[in-house]
């Protein structure tokens, strides 16, 4: 993985994205935001916004940011802040998710839906984004995670040389992805289609 080719694939989705991912991934987007325990005046960071579908969810009293990679994906995000006359977010913006051009500690909690499998290093990621979360913050995560199932495990190994086309790694293992980034996870759920996707619920610990 690496940007051009993430840039190439998410260019073809964006179009698409809303109707062809939106109600599968809409599961996963509502456990996180209610998860969230917010309260008026939060400072929200969601890293990997994409078009916003998430972003209509999220209370009006707090703040949220939205950052990817994609022109493209951000255009249809924008449009849908305006269109939907979303107050509570302060921004959209194009940033690459590695380098954040954010202080340390900026942020109540720091979100990523669906994203940790598809920058090039993941472990740099969760660096950023526990950089400029604030100490004992939350950091969430929703994404596909390799399976513990023989035949689904198999398939996902077969697909995992696509990576590049498809825009995200099939065979991203989770336990590998603890080990190498240290995160402290107090919960995981199982949400999305036949509970294929998890969400991570993390502490901040620096």
């Amino acid at each position: 993985m690496n940007i051009d080719a993430i840039k190439t694939a998410y260019r073809r989705y964006a179009r698409v994205y809303d109707v062809v991912f939106g109600p599968i991934f809409h599961p996963g987007r509502k456990t996180i935001i209610s998860a969230l325990d917010c309260h008026p005046g939060d400072a929200i960071l969601e890293v990997g916004v994409g078009t916003g579908l998430s972003l209509p969810l999220y209370p009006d009293d707090v703040k949220v940011t939205g950052i990817d990679i994609s022109t493209e994906m951000l255009n249809k995000a924008r449009r849908r802040v305006d269109r939907e006359e979303l107050t509570h977010v302060e921004a959209v913006l194009e940033m690459d998710a590695e380098q954040m051009q954010f202080r340390d500690n900026g942020f109540d909690k720091v979100v990523a839906m669906y994203v940790v499998s598809v920058v090039p290093d993941p472990v740099q990621l969760v660096r950023e984004m526990a950089r400029v979360c604030k100490p004992e913050g939350d950091i969430f995560i929703a994404n596909h995670f390799r399976s513990t199932n023989p035949l689904l495990r198999s398939v996902e190994n077969l697909l995992a040389p696509l990576s590049k086309l498809a825009g995200f790694r099939p065979d991203f293992d989770l336990d590998d992805f603890l080990q190498k980034t240290g995160l402290e996870v107090v919960e995981i759920r199982s949400v999305n289609l036949f509970g294929y996707w998890k969400v991570l619920r993390c502490r901040n610990v620096g």
